[in-house]
């Protein structure tokens, strides 16, 4: 099981941690700040270049009523306009650097993992925190080449995870269109309902139909156990008969009858009876 949205928190400048607002199991939401980068740096590279803007700002306005009177010429107009332009972008390129020192979320979500702590050293490509939204939950799972024909796009599969007692129906949303040489199996994306107890990094498996059989589904107290031997209580004008019969796959609190039982008849599945003993069926 994974989360549809996840994140790992990086730093876009490089600089000291001066803080770390977020720990695992924190709750955040979109535009939440999560580390603070120390920006002494950036911060004066901002000032000089705010002071190279003023000069600019002040040559370029000296200059302006010079022009127009033509006591100086186009081409010393056009270079303190060009040189105040450049300032300004200057100033905008620091502005959006000293932005980058503090990194908010990107969405609603949860921390999973803190991976750096105050006073160590961010850079670009290193990763700080990982976080996940729970809203949305897939469960991804390697098909083998011989089952991946029979799974279709927006398909609706049975998922048993191991926490929960039932299945789950999800729905196919993504099927990789190679396999991988190694394992030769295909990986396979598949939408979660939100449901309870369900978490990302937990095991479970998807049933992938391959054909169709008809056989009695019965519950799994309908069947009692003597040695090696398996039972099912049918019964049959009014009385009660012990018949051994097969199992097959058992599921969801349903055991299959493979051999020894067909379809329509009655059986006892609460409490017991002795073979012969004569029952009163409840409608």
């Amino acid at each position: 099981v994974r989360a549809k949205l996840a994140a790992r928190v990086e730093s876009k400048v490089s600089g000291r941690i001066a803080q770390l607002l977020a720990a695992p199991s924190q709750s955040v939401k979109k535009g939440d700040t999560l580390i603070v980068i120390d920006a002494a740096e950036i911060q004066a590279k901002l000032d000089q270049a705010n002071a190279v803007l003023a000069q600019a700002q002040k040559d370029f306005d000296r200059l302006k009523p010079l022009l127009d009177s033509n006591a100086i010429s186009k081409q010393d107009f056009d270079a303190a306009d060009a040189k105040l332009r450049v300032a300004k972008s200057s100033v905008a390129e620091a502005e959006t650097m000293l932005g980058y020192t503090k990194i908010t979320a990107a969405f609603d979500g949860i921390i999973t993992r803190k991976i750096a702590d105050v006073g160590d050293f961010a850079m670009p490509g290193k990763p700080l925190l990982e976080m996940e939204s729970p809203a949305a939950l897939r469960f991804e799972a390697d098909v083998p080449e011989a089952l991946i024909d029979h799974i279709k796009p927006n398909a609706a599969l049975p998922v048993k995870l191991n926490t929960l007692a039932a299945s789950i129906t999800a729905t196919v949303a993504e099927i990789a269109p190679v396999a991988d040489p190694g394992s030769r199996t295909f990986l396979v994306k598949l939408d979660l309902p939100k449901t309870d107890g369900v978490r990302t990094g937990q095991f479970g498996r998807v049933r992938v139909p391959v054909g169709e059989s008809k056989t009695p589904l019965v519950p799994a107290s309908a069947v009692t156990v003597n040695g090696q031997m398996e039972f099912i209580t049918v019964i049959a004008e009014a009385r009660a008969h012990l018949r051994i019969v097969k199992t097959g796959r058992r599921d969801d609190g349903n055991v299959e009858i493979i051999s020894g039982l067909s379809a329509g008849e009655q059986i006892v599945i609460e409490g017991s009876a002795k073979d012969g003993q004569r029952v009163e069926v409840k409608s």
